[in-house]
């Protein structure tokens, strides 16, 4: 995988998560679900435009944001049960850290 794959796979996972913010504060009114989904956007955005710079360590600063999602949006599918949202940005979480995973350890990259 090139890193043009990698940025553009960025630049989908931030605007998705910022989306489902700006969604969670639109349905919900949730204050809470606006600030994350936008902060972590914004931190994967600073990874993409590190990465884009030519410093590897912004893949590597949003595949950390990628676990972490994956991990909170995983327990919350697991308490809720419910597929939207948490359980579809679990698994979007999950293919980024896997395309990300690739991207840094594969070999000869």
């Amino acid at each position: 995988m090139t890193p043009t794959v990698g940025y553009v796979v960025l630049a989908i996972y931030a605007a998705l998560l910022a989306a489902g913010g700006i969604m969670g504060y639109v349905k919900a009114a949730s204050r809470p679900s606006l600030i994350a989904g936008v902060a972590s956007a914004v931190l994967v955005a600073i990874g993409l435009a590190l990465a884009a710079s030519g410093i590897r360590g912004g893949f590597w600063l949003a595949g950390a944001v990628a676990i972490a999602l994956t991990v909170l949006f995983g327990v919350r599918y697991g308490k809720s049960g419910k597929f939207m949202p948490s359980g579809m940005l679990g698994l979007v979480s999950v293919v980024v850290v896997a395309l990300l995973a690739w991207l840094l350890l594969a070999p000869g990259s």
